[in-house]
């Protein structure tokens, strides 16, 4: 059996403890380009300002559990307390759905379990709606996308990620899926209050093509990837958390030792990018900036060779895992190495800071990880950027009746509710007993649990981002500070929280950059290859995409908050 606790919004959890994940962050995975049918076309561009402001729902915050820990400057709600099944409150009194079926494709990794399983069938009886998933390969899951986008056969409701959302997808989602606005804007949604209590900010990612076409997964605005380290080591060793780039450098190098197989960490671009104030390479609008009255692109900005420079630097001082100088740091699974204490600190999603605790905890009692405050390069704070506060969305087929739509928004008024209610623990642990038990407040899945209650509800819409482990209340306390310390010195870019269209022309403009970052910090080839492409980049359409920003800044104003 495996301890289970919720981290963040279930989607974003689960996404975060694979491989995709990892394509996710770093920029994206390649898309089929035939896709749209005869409902593609050219829609580019965003929907902002007084605009959004009519098609965005009324938030209603919830008022049915209260939090340990508030958010602030962005964070997520965070709860600490052992886990009362007698004490869980009811935030949907009555079911919604009228007994209809809808079919559901979404991405699913590993293997799927029975269709006819005890999971879906008490989800269905909570709901009062009959869902039959459609489960595509994860790891495949942008061409069976593209296929079906550009075929006549939609399924009803249909999970797209963000990181899929390149090519003709916008343009497809756009001539494909339902306008929810008249179910969800304004007042109208406070016929759903765990829909009501989604933030706005989500919302505002959800609208394209100037309607109101997804349901959201909220995350926290702050960086979802942590320096995360060994702390028993450090205290151990006496070694202090570096707070500039010298002081890293410095204390990796007392740390690595190879001849004991010992380094002091994996790569560190991500850190570096956070370090020197680089804007975000999440997505492809959160690189633009406006600088003195002119918008700058991440790549162009000194900056971003600083970063890479800085990383190179470890590389070359021997102070990185061989791993990673072979490029295998976010392929395979840290965990085993990072416990071993063959390195010492690494970058990855916020979700590791408990799993790792979790695996760690009955093997080796003294075994620590914590996450590392971001620092300015130069000792001072560091200037972060926002990410954007949405990044998984579900959508209505376009020819749904009503009563379908009615139905999709009885399920996602379910699987978001918050955590500490009934709904919450259906759609993210199953039936108690069968799926999970509670032992002393904490829930832990069975076998069963762990086949049947796999990324499927909790795909539809999520709660605002929650971050909750009755097992180890440090570490969700630790997370929600990490966050809450981080969003106070976090930025919101001028496109910040804008579901912006490319043009398809640029789609592919800057997809070399991320290969060729890799290469300078391993020493294969030099900043000097990255300046020139980068001046190949502007030439080739950069200057000109550039062009079509700023006429989108100066048509829709710069991101709202």
């Amino acid at each position: 059996m495996t301890p289970n606790a919720a981290s963040g919004p279930s989607r974003r959890s689960f996404l975060a403890s694979t491989a995709v994940a990892t394509a996710a962050v770093a920029g994206g995975v390649p898309l089929l380009s035939a896709c749209g049918g005869s409902d593609g076309g050219s829609r580019e561009g965003t929907t902002s300002g007084k605009d959004a402001e009519k098609l965005l729902p009324a938030y209603v915050a919830g008022s049915v559990v209260t939090p340990d820990i508030p958010s602030k400057n962005g964070s997520a709600v965070g709860f600490t307390s052992k886990l009362d099944l007698a004490d869980l409150k009811t935030s949907v009194p009555q079911k919604l759905g009228k007994g209809g079926e809808i079919t559901v494709m979404s991405p699913f990794w590993g293997s799927p379990p029975k269709e006819d399983n005890a999971y879906y069938r008490a989800m269905n009886d909570l709901i009062g709606v009959d869902v039959v998933w459609q489960n595509q390969d994860g790891n495949t899951y942008d061409q069976k996308l593209g296929a079906v986008l550009a075929s006549s056969e939609v399924p009803d409701v249909v999970v797209v990620p963000g990181w899929n959302m390149t090519g003709k997808i916008p343009s497809a989602i756009i001539g494909k899926f339902a306008d929810l606005g008249p179910y969800l804007s304004g007042d109208a949604v406070k016929e759903y209050p765990n829909l009501a209590a989604i933030p706005t900010d989500a919302w505002r990612r959800s609208i394209f093509g100037g309607k109101l076409l997804g349901l959201p997964m909220p995350s926290s605005y702050v960086s979802g990837i942590v320096p995360l380290y060994r702390r028993d080591v450090f205290e151990k060793e006496g070694y202090e958390v570096p707070r500039s780039c010298d002081e890293f450098m410095a204390f990796a190098k007392d740390a690595t030792n190879a001849r004991a197989k010992r380094w002091a960490c994996l790569d560190m671009k991500w850190t570096a990018f956070n370090a020197f104030g680089v804007l975000s390479g999440n997505e492809k609008s959160l690189g633009w900036n406006q600088v003195d009255g002119k918008l700058v692109y991440r790549a162009e900005t000194d900056e971003y060779l600083e970063a890479l420079e800085w990383t190179r630097k470890l590389f070359a001082a021997g102070v990185v895992h061989p791993d990673a100088k072979l490029g295998k740091s976010n392929a395979a699974d840290p965990g085993p190495k990072f416990a071993a204490g063959e390195f010492l600190v690494y970058n990855q999603d916020i979700s590791q800071w408990w799993s790792r605790t979790a695996e760690q905890a009955t093997q080796n009692p003294e075994f620590r990880i914590w996450g590392m405050d971001f620092f300015g390069h130069d000792g001072g704070e560091p200037t972060l950027w926002a990410q954007n506060p949405a990044s998984i969305f579900a959508f209505v087929n376009k020819k749904a009746s009503k009563s379908v739509i009615r139905d999709v928004l009885a399920v996602a008024n379910v699987t978001a509710a918050p955590y500490g209610t009934k709904e919450y623990m259906a759609t993210n642990y199953g039936v108690e007993g069968t799926h999970y038990t509670v032992e002393d407040g904490v829930p832990t899945k069975t076998d069963q649990g762990n086949i049947d209650v796999m990324n499927a509800y909790v795909m539809v819409a999520s709660p605002a981002a929650t971050i909750a482990h009755p097992d180890f209340p440090e570490v969700a306390k630790g997370q929600v500070e990490w966050q809450q310390r981080t969003g106070a010195v976090t930025r919101k870019p001028t496109f910040y929280g804008m579901q912006i269209v490319e043009p398809a022309r640029y789609t592919n403009l800057s997809n070399d950059f991320e290969q060729l970052e890799d290469d300078i910090v391993r020493g294969r080839k030099k900043i000097g290859d990255m300046q020139q492409a980068v001046s190949d980049w502007k030439s080739k359409g950069g200057d000109k995409l550039r062009d079509w920003y700023q006429k989108l800044l100066d048509e829709n104003g710069p991101a709202a908050g």
